[in-house]
């Protein structure tokens, strides 16, 4: 099975990207940059995507507002920007007030685990537009960095090396592929997850599992010094992510195996069938940040976190990710 397969093309979208950076020339970074006084201000927005449709189907609704501000304020992140304030908008069929109050507790929650503030946000009523029941939501994220302390990944060379940073699971990207994992396997939401380690969590509980948001965690790698660069993996996985912070002429060789991968993608493959190229342009695959650091800036990292970190590659001449 792949991504595209399953009604998804990375391609088609790159392809849109390089269009739009025709009429827009400054697009193409994970979050957008203003000038402002002596401060860039970084702009952000995303949505959850077909996760949602898991959130119909197992009633979790609470968790959804996590995985919306994680994936802008993890895109402004990139740039060392700090978050500053949050937006949503919540568009549905008919409202729902308690089902909708769920949701925007969990933006709450992001919110504080970005260590921003939720500043506002829209309400859409649609009959006709949305299926009974359902909803659609997305974000608005803003940043703010000093113009001398933004991270662009200019100063990038060869032998700098890659720091992952573990994810929760599938995160927000891939789901398409998912359920239709899901659906060839035979089992339910309901089930527990194959090959879990033994945990009694269940299929549905897992995929449900929100995004991690990495502020606080990068903020205090950052104001130590030696980070270079940052991709944040979502959608395109590392295959199409992780070049996008070199400069020209450098790629990154990644040493598959130094990392854990997380039991839902093992079986996700195992079920699906997927190669091993399309699981990882699709899925984070267990690591949801990427830190481009120096050698010395690595060591520190390694040694001083009290929650797991990964050296996961390094650096290398040429161009594109390169598994080794």
């Amino acid at each position: 099975m792949t991504y595209k397969g399953a009604g998804v093309d990375i391609d088609a979208g790159a392809e849109l990207v390089r269009r739009i950076r025709k009429m827009a020339p400054w697009i193409g970074g994970f979050g957008g940059l203003l000038e402002y006084k002596d401060d860039y201000l970084v702009l952000s927005t995303d949505g959850v995507g077909t996760k949602l449709k898991l959130a119909f189907e197992t009633g979790i609704h609470d968790t959804v507002g996590i995985d919306l501000v994680a994936m802008s304020v993890n895109d402004i992140l990139t740039s060392g920007a700090k978050p500053l304030g949050f937006a949503d908008y919540f568009a549905t069929s008919k409202i729902d007030v308690d089902l909708a109050e769920k949701v925007i507790k969990g933006i709450m929650r992001g919110c504080e685990q970005a260590d921003c503030t939720l500043r506002g946000g829209e309400t859409a009523e649609m009959p006709g537009f949305y299926a009974d029941g359902e909803y659609d939501i997305s974000g608005f994220a803003v940043g703010v960095v000093e113009k001398d302390k933004v991270i662009d990944g200019k100063n990038i060379v060869e032998g700098d090396i890659l720091i992952g940073l573990p994810s929760s699971g599938v995160h927000s990207n891939g789901f398409s592929l998912v359920r239709s994992v899901l659906d060839k396997s035979g089992l339910s939401l309901t089930d527990q997850l194959p090959g879990n380690d033994g945990k009694t969590t269940t299929i549905g509980e897992v995929l449900m599992t929100p995004t991690v948001i990495y502020v606080k965690q990068v903020l205090e790698i950052i104001s130590k010094g030696g980070v270079k660069g940052l991709a944040h993996i979502t959608g395109g996985g590392f295959t199409d992510n992780i070049p996008r912070v070199f400069p020209k002429g450098l790629g990154a060789k990644i040493f598959t195996g130094s990392w854990e991968v997380p039991p839902v993608f093992k079986w996700l493959q195992q079920v699906g069938k997927i190669e091993d190229a399309d699981m990882m342009r699709t899925f984070n695959m267990g690591v949801g940040m990427v830190l481009v650091v120096s050698k010395e800036a690595a060591d520190r990292i390694v040694e001083e976190s009290s929650s797991p970190v990964y050296r996961i590659g390094e650096v290398i001449q040429g161009e594109g990710v390169h598994y080794a």
